[in-house]
């Protein structure tokens, strides 16, 4: 029996210790040690993301690229530093069209006034994503704190796990499972791109003049009315990296179903929007969206921003609470 109840404690500990960081999250982590901090996040947010909705696009971006990255831990806040040595995720190509960083340092210096040392970078970019969508009418999802801020950032980690816009369908599935993301999550965040926006170079203009690295090739899974369309109005050289283009036209502003009504019309912006209809499974979850309402999109999206939020979160002694969000404790 000895040996029996070991075995089992040995169990216990074990899958203890895999679940330890999402157990360690919680609803109003700081209700005794900041309990303003969710309001002050709150406020500065309604404040200000009326006067620049667009905004709202790239801070949930932000906190994508940030949790596909080392977890859910602010390393895409960190500044390359001579004592690091490292090239940070800031600097990686997927990151460089990432705007809002002043914005969360903003905040954050509003939360340190008020309670220094306790509130995470990881936590107001986390709050700051979900606010920004609320704020502009999209879905609100809880957001359970508690995440610790990491003191490693890497611009070839970036590279190498943020899923990139020329993604087909099988690198998308499998940068998904590698952060415990599943098809339906993989539909559901994509949903995200009903506000986004995007810089014609490179990974439109590759569709549209360079596609298989063939100069003059058009992409023949992209609709070839709009990609005329793109050519004469938007994209009209191949270089073009100032020029930007919404991935929903006619509703950007709206966080609603016309994003997968688009897909299926092959008027989705990136390959990786394209692929998400050469699966069977993946046409599936689209089609049962559109037939949805879109309180039932808002609902599902929730529970993948949920579960996106505890990516290989940072929490209890790892990590540390950074005094500043683009610089690690000296």
């Amino acid at each position: 029996m000895y040996t029996f109840g070991y075995f089992w404690l040995v169990i216990l500990a074990i899958l203890g210790a895999i679940n330890s960081s999402q157990a360690d999250l919680q609803l109003n982590f700081y209700a005794k040690t900041c309990p303003k901090a969710e309001e002050i996040v709150q406020d500065y947010v309604h404040e200000h993301i009326p006067n620049a909705p667009s905004l709202a696009a790239t801070l949930i971006r932000m906190h994508f690229h940030d949790c596909f990255v080392r977890g859910c831990d602010a390393s895409i806040l960190l500044n390359f530093t001579s004592s690091s040595g490292n090239q940070t995720e800031k600097i990686a190509v997927p990151n460089q069209t990432v705007r809002g960083f002043d914005f969360i340092d903003r905040v954050k210096s509003l939360v340190e006034a008020e309670c220094p040392g306790v509130v995470s970078c990881a936590d107001i970019i986390t709050l700051v994503a979900r606010d920004s969508i609320v704020v502009t009418g999209g879905p609100f999802w809880r957001v359970p704190t508690g995440r610790r801020d990491g003191q490693i950032s890497s611009a070839s980690e970036a590279l190498t796990n943020i899923p990139a816009p020329f993604f087909n369908f099988t690198q998308l599935q499998t940068s998904f499972a590698n952060k415990g993301l599943d098809l339906k999550d993989l539909v559901l965040l994509s949903g995200a791109h009903t506000i986004g926006i995007a810089h014609c170079f490179p990974a439109l203009s590759n569709r549209l003049y360079n596609f298989s690295g063939i100069l003059g090739n058009q992409d023949p899974s992209l609709d070839s009315e709009y990609a005329a369309n793109l050519k004469a109005k938007k994209c009209k050289t191949i270089n073009d990296a100032t020029t930007i283009v919404e991935m929903d036209p006619g509703s950007f502003r709206t966080f609603d179903l016309s994003y997968y009504t688009l897909l299926l019309k092959r008027r989705g912006l990136f390959q990786s929007d394209a692929a998400l209809i050469t699966s069977s499974t993946t046409l599936s979850y689209i089609n049962e969206l559109l037939q949805g309402s879109l309180l039932n999109f808002y609902q599902e999206f929730a529970l993948s921003m949920e579960k996106m939020g505890r990516i290989e979160v940072k929490t209890g002694s790892s990590g540390e609470i950074r005094k500043h969000c683009a610089f690690v404790n000296s």
